[in-house]
């Protein structure tokens, strides 16, 4: 399979500085790579140092310059901390990745009001918190928001109540801010990865039907890869992706096509959990 980021060139983001919350691993720190490797400076946020003291250490095998600093996207005070070191070390971010996330598989019934809380307040609010603690500096380079959303804001996954209300709001979010925040130039769009290979979502999605049934249910056969989305999300926050700004845009194999009807009838035949006749 082609290198998709040779397809990139390396000064497409030497321009840029790019703030990532939740980069530390999987899906966030595919895309914080992708930015690493086309130019631009990095700055990471997420909640635990030593994680991301190792991919800050990754991302500078890339001649990146690379800040992380430890901080809660639910805290709004510590990301404008954080985006205040960013800009202080790098200037003004002009490209910010909102993929923090929380997730955990369980039935509507056997979620508690306190995990569906945390999971909105990790994913919603977080990324309301990490837009709203940007907006001063993405007004002054007329910045792009990307918010990494999720094929659940769209297609009813069961065990997957919390994260679909999330996602969903998500999509809304990203909108609105479209809407309010073009005049000043910011652009926020949406991009909804499919099922992506050696990461903990796709782990614990796939975990009661085995991930073989997830691939199968994908049209183009294969589990996505976080280039797939790095490369999509650092083409979508560049000058190429100019005119584009309230829009979802969805890489994900052709998995949401058939809704999760592909892998029903596995998922029937699970024994339901804690259920008495």
């Amino acid at each position: 399979m082609t290198d998709l980021l040779t397809l990139l060139s390396p000064t497409l983001h030497s321009d840029s500085t790019v703030f990532v919350t939740g980069g530390a691993t999987g899906i966030n720190l595919g895309i914080a790579e992708t930015f690493a490797r086309t130019g631009a400076k990095v700055s990471i946020c997420g909640r635990t140092e030593a994680k991301l003291a190792s991919a800050a250490e990754h991302l500078r095998q890339f001649g990146a310059d690379v800040l992380h600093t430890v901080a809660d996207v639910r805290d709004h005070d510590a990301l404008a901390a954080a985006l205040a070191r960013t800009c202080e070390a790098f200037g003004p971010v002009t490209t910010v990745i909102a993929g923090a996330a929380g997730n955990f598989n369980a039935p509507a019934e056997k979620i508690s009001a306190n995990g569906f809380r945390t999971v909105i307040d990790i994913d919603l609010l977080g990324s309301f918190n990490t837009a709203r603690a940007a907006f001063e500096q993405l007004q002054r380079t007329s910045g792009s928001i990307v918010f990494v959303s999720a094929g659940q804001a769209y297609c009813c996954t069961p065990n997957q109540a919390h994260a679909g209300a999330a996602k969903a709001g998500i999509e809304n979010l990203a909108k609105n801010l479209a809407l309010e925040w073009g005049r000043y130039g910011i652009r926020a769009n949406t991009i909804v990865p499919g099922p992506i290979a050696a990461t903990e979502g796709l782990d614990r999605l796939s975990a009661e039907v085995g991930s073989e049934e997830w691939r199968r249910a994908v049209p183009l056969g294969r589990f996505g890869t976080t280039t797939d989305i790095g490369v999509m999300a650092a083409v979508l926050a560049s000058p190429l992706g100019n005119y584009i700004t309230g829009s979802q845009v969805i890489v994900d194999g052709g998995f949401g096509l058939a809704g999760f009807g592909m892998l029903h009838r596995a998922w029937l035949e699970l024994e339901p959990q804690g259920v008495t006749s």
